[in-house]
């Protein structure tokens, strides 16, 4: 395991995190029907008492009608129809949103395609009774990909790096979708300001989660290709993504600059004094 907040991380040691709570895994989908009842029932056998969000953006396919069907079987399982397709960042608020209503004490994402591995969820789950988010890490040591081409691993790991130098993030896998918040952590992190998609909606969670002075632990995981089905992943995603966390790290340091600039305030008087 990581400690994802550098110097924080003694101190936060030492504090004393609630109980988890139940946790709900969402499960974004869009024409995932070849999958979506392998990756349920694996999040259901790897975590029995877990409860899993289906949030279908109205596939085509028929991914939704499956996911009911899961649910009619399972009332540990529920759907979410949405309108249309709206991207990954929109789903996972929605998702948010549905699983601070009925009161889950943890809130996870994960892919559909079983790249991220449903039997590794039980690490995350037990990192996040010492912290407020932990992430599933490719990039920190026991932490890798399966059946990537190069040409996928250099771009991930050129994002991230990329992100955590113009952020100033100590972490190493900040564009990984594979997480488990505290229901608190996430009332903390100003949601409703959120826009960004794709890999550009994971950079800004982490980015103002550290920034919020949470506890962010990485843990490895080992991410596997999707067999079924097409990746999700566009020259858009990447464009925004580099476009977004260039604009944020500039205005980080253009801040920085100008509160170097202003006069310091006069301390205040002490009472009793004239």
């Amino acid at each position: 395991m990581n400690d994802g907040d550098g110097t924080r991380a003694a101190s936060d040691r030492e504090r004393r995190f609630g109980p988890l709570g139940t946790a709900l895994v969402i499960i974004p989908t869009y024409d995932e029907a070849e999958n979506i009842k392998a990756i349920v029932g694996r999040v259901r056998e790897a975590v029995p008492d877990a409860h899993v969000l289906v949030a279908d953006d109205n596939s085509p396919d028929g991914t939704g009608k499956l996911a009911d069907e899961l649910a009619a079987e399972d009332d540990r399982v529920h759907v979410l129809h949405r309108k249309g397709k709206e991207g990954l960042g929109a789903a996972y608020l929605a998702g948010f949103r549905w699983g601070m209503e009925h009161d889950f004490g943890v809130l996870v994402e994960m892919d559909a395609d079983g790249s991220h591995q449903p039997e590794e969820l039980p690490r995350l789950l037990t990192a996040l009774k010492g912290a407020d988010l932990v992430l599933g890490s490719r990039w920190v040591p026991g932490g890798r990909v399966v059946n990537w081409p190069k040409s996928r691993e250099v771009i991930s790991r050129g994002g991230s790096l990329y992100s955590r130098l113009a952020l100033d993030l100590p972490l190493r896998d900040i564009t990984g979708g594979y997480r488990a918040f505290r229901r608190e952590t996430l009332e903390g992190l100003g949601l409703a300001e959120v826009a960004s998609q794709g890999y550009c909606f994971q950079v800004d969670l982490a980015r103002r989660a550290v920034k919020a002075g949470y506890h962010v632990v990485e843990v490895p995981i080992t991410f596997v290709e999707r067999e079924l089905g097409d990746s999700k992943m566009s020259r858009d995603i990447l464009v925004e993504a580099l476009w977004r966390v260039t604009s944020w790290g500039v205005g980080e340091r253009v801040g920085k600059i100008m509160d170097r600039g202003r006069p310091a305030k006069p301390p205040g008087r002490t009472s009793g004094t004239s």
